[in-house]
């Protein structure tokens, strides 16, 4: 589970990128947040991929997760927050350390991810799902089958149960309670449908929008502001 955000790279705003005004090409500046555990290794391996495109990159390397807790007392300190800002694009390795499990919810090494989600409005996760073909074999699908994914999941990161009112609480029969309050408004669903229909526009038109409006009220308004949105790709 700590181990499933392993590996990104999020283009930030590209401020920086592209010509300035003198016509000179600026160097793309990637922050390297490699994390926790096997964060540490996929950042070296990461970082021989990418100077061996030699693209002309420039780094920053910032602690991030349990790493940043244990040196300097919070798991996305302002200066790795302040790096990300600044950069180009992140390349991130993974959070997780067990021996902060035991911390308060805000300073254990996951709210790293949740913080940068936030400050830097990273809404939309975009996660290809493709079969190479050497693997077609190793998969527990027939590999005529598996070989023919290709799928694109939009997953929405800014709303819901992640970032809504959470706590413990005792009952009035005096049992222990934990709750996670769910809410979307209908400008964070109608963010997320766009940044989905453009994407499907791109590649086949064909679009699946996956709700559970039958029993959450979220779900019901997610399935509306995507209805709603439908009328504005006809294409798809």
């Amino acid at each position: 589970e700590r181990l499933r955000e392993a590996t990104c790279i999020h283009i930030a705003g590209a401020a920086h990128a592209g010509q300035d005004i003198s016509g000179s090409l600026n160097i793309m500046l990637v922050a390297l947040l490699a994390g926790d555990g096997i964060g540490q290794e996929i950042m070296v391996q990461a970082r021989r991929v990418l100077d061996a495109l030699d693209l002309g990159l420039s780094y920053e390397e910032a602690p991030v997760g349990g790493t940043a807790y244990k040196a300097l007392g919070h798991p996305l300190p302002a200066e790795t927050l302040a790096l990300a800002k600044r950069a180009d694009a992140i390349l991130f390795g993974a959070v997780g350390d067990p021996d902060c499990d035991a911390l308060e919810r805000h300073l254990r090494p996951e709210q790293a991810i949740l913080g940068l989600r936030k400050e830097l409005t990273l809404f939309s996760n975009l996660r290809p799902a493709r079969v190479f073909p050497e693997l077609a074999d190793s998969s527990a699908l027939r590999p005529e089958v598996a070989s023919a994914i290709d799928l694109l999941i939009v997953r929405e990161l800014n709303g819901d149960v992640y970032f809504g009112e959470k706590g413990m609480r005792t009952t009035a029969d005096g049992l222990r309670e934990g709750y996670d309050i769910m809410s979307y408004n209908e400008a964070e669903v109608r963010r997320i449908g766009h940044s989905a229909f453009k994407a499907a526009r791109a590649r086949r038109s064909k679009l699946c929008s996956v709700d559970k409006a039958n029993v959450l009220e979220t779900s019901q308004l997610w399935r509306d502001v995507m209805i709603e949105l439908a009328v504005e790709y006809p294409d798809v």
